[in-house]
């Protein structure tokens, strides 16, 4: 169980969904939440990888309380049919939306809903998700959002956020994660606007890949080449194992508060920190923009109500 890093506290008796749960952040979030005793609700839309996660998580704590949720990010009516499952449940303790596109298609292609591919599933499907269980989360449940430190290094077309006016595939996750923590952050202001006692946050892994990640069969299992190439990034990148901690700790950690920006101490890999976004990420008029086309884009009313 190497690839378990130090041990939570007792979660057991919360109930948590984690997004994009079948491999990498995601997978070792809900591992580490499952062991902590949590009930975890691991989503994703491939069926296969989800049941090799399920079962890492099972070969490895067999008393683990975990269930897979097919549901693709991309596509409305697949977040609409996992939420309807989930609200047959009891309430939840906390969201973190971590599933996302990371290597993107060379050319702008489309969801089936007609959105940009990258930002339906980035942000898009996270918004609907959201959107249809708020009022299943337990009160003091926390929500966090996937960011980027990409989201540094790229400018923001609040006016094109389905890159009509120009594609590449750098731009489009790059404006997917700004505009992840852009909703992040406006969810935040307008849960505490209606007095609702649920916390948004929003974390950064940091630089965290691949081959320093443990294997776990069926779930990381990176090629020699891989973990050589990988290896020579080692002063600047860490596992993502350990990049899991930094969405756990605004989780899960006593002190953190809704609102808050967490990432790795030394930007690219360490313990979880505070940190500030960039002003874009924060501005309250970019916020009520990306909101408003959240909106339209979905077609669905976000109201936040207390």
């Amino acid at each position: 169980m190497s690839w378990y890093p130090l041990a939570l506290p007792s979660h057991s008796g919360r109930r948590y969904l984690v997004t994009g749960a079948n491999s990498g952040l995601g997978f070792f979030t809900a591992a580490r939440l499952a062991v902590a005793g949590a009930h975890v609700v691991l989503s994703g839309r491939s069926p296969e990888r989800l049941d090799a996660a399920v079962a890492a998580i099972r070969g490895a704590r067999p008393a683990a309380s975990v269930e897979a949720l097919v549901m693709d990010q991309s596509s409305l009516d697949a977040v609409d049919a996992g939420a309807d499952r989930l609200l047959a449940g009891p309430p939840l303790d906390g969201i973190v939306a971590n599933a996302g596109m990371v290597h993107t298609p060379t050319t702008r292609l489309e969801s089936i809903d007609g959105n940009e591919l990258v930002l339906a599933t980035n942000v898009l499907g996270h918004f609907a998700l959201f959107e249809r269980m708020l009022p299943h989360l337990a009160d003091g449940a926390r929500i966090v959002s996937l960011g980027s430190l990409s989201s540094r290094l790229s400018t923001f077309r609040v006016d094109d956020l389905q890159l009509d006016r120009g594609y590449d595939s750098w731009r489009a996750y790059a404006q997917s994660k700004i505009a992840s923590q852009v909703i992040g952050f406006e969810l935040d202001r307008r849960l505490r606007a209606a007095g609702a006692p649920i916390a948004s946050i929003v974390a950064h892994p940091g630089y965290s890949i691949t081959g320093r990640t443990p294997r776990v069969p069926g779930v990381n299992e990176p090629s020699a080449g891989t973990r050589f190439s990988d290896a020579l990034q080692a002063a600047w990148a860490q596992g993502k194992h350990r990049g899991a901690e930094i969405p756990l700790f605004a989780l899960t950690a006593a002190g953190v508060e809704g609102g808050d920006f967490w990432g790795p101490k030394y930007l690219v890999r360490g313990g979880p920190t505070r940190q500030r976004p960039t002003d874009v990420s924060l501005d309250p008029t970019i916020g009520s923009r990306v909101w408003a086309f959240a909106e339209q884009a979905t077609g669905r009313s976000f109201t936040v109500r207390g």
